[in-house]
């Protein structure tokens, strides 16, 4: 009944960091997953002082959908199961994205997940698990299981079948600790109380889990400038996370659930 509770998304834009930030600093969030190819990162990274790294985790969000090297995800998705992705590509852009990540915050990332789940594709894996362990042999970071649970219906079904278990064997045969269930998946529709309801499940979802699982969300905070948000398909469910996750429903909704930090 362990949960680790993670912000996707750092670094995509100021409003996105602050909230993310200000929940890590409420002690809501244990863990942020960050987007080092965005035009954001250099100055994002200040924000993840030695302090907030001692309330939470701070991974690497790989990313090849949205900004640096990336493809449409649908075509992403193809040309991995047809196993027709350029490996040299994709190894140089994993590396890259490390390298990135190194030198802003100084040290390796303590975990990786993938931005759309990226990180769980068939070639992906496998040239990411092996970059990981050439580069951090000796302290491993652990990896993001992206396996929904059974109530997530369809997307989480396909979520779950584009790789989740084969990264899962795969990974802890080369010595990764991995988490188990991935909460959070819906189709970022409704209100504050529809979220907050959703947040109910998940807690209870993760009490009964088996091993750690991981709550993904993704908050912000109110853009300063109307109209921005247009260039962001889910920025009202951004609001209505934030707002929810800050409140003081939280502690109510999550007493009976260990939050932790790492699998």
């Amino acid at each position: 009944m362990q949960l680790i509770i993670c912000a996707d998304d750092f670094a995509q834009s100021p409003e996105i960091d602050m909230a993310i930030v200000r929940l890590i600093e409420n002690n809501r969030l244990t863990a942020t997953s960050c987007m080092v190819n965005s035009p954001h990162w250099t100055a994002s990274a200040k924000l993840l002082t030695a302090e907030i790294r001692q309330k939470a985790h701070i991974g690497l969000h790989l990313d090849f959908t949205q900004f640096g090297y990336r493809y449409p995800h649908y075509l992403l998705t193809l040309l991995s199961l047809v196993r027709c992705l350029p490996r040299l590509a994709i190894q140089e852009s994993i590396e890259h994205q490390l390298n990135q990540f190194e030198a802003e915050l100084g040290t390796k990332p303590d975990y990786v997940d993938g931005h759309q789940h990226v990180h769980q594709l068939p070639q992906i894996r496998e040239i990411l698990l092996s970059v990981l362990k050439r580069r951090y042999d000796k302290h491993l970071p652990w990896i993001r299981i992206a396996r929904p649970h059974m109530a997530s219906g369809i997307k989480g079904w396909i979520i779950k079948m584009l790789g989740a278990n084969a990264l899962e064997l795969e990974a802890k045969r080369l010595g990764f600790r991995t988490s188990n269930a991935l909460l959070g998946v819906y189709n970022f529709s409704g209100s504050t109380q529809d979220y907050k309801k959703r947040l109910v499940d998940w807690a209870l979802q993760a009490q009964q889990s088996v091993g750690t699982s991981v709550l993904m969300c993704h908050p912000s905070v109110k853009l300063q400038v109307d109209g921005n948000e247009i260039s962001d398909p889910i920025y009202p469910a951004r609001l209505n996370e934030f707002s929810v996750l800050n409140s003081e429903s939280f502690n109510a909704i999550f007493n009976e659930v260990k939050i932790v930090r790492e699998p």
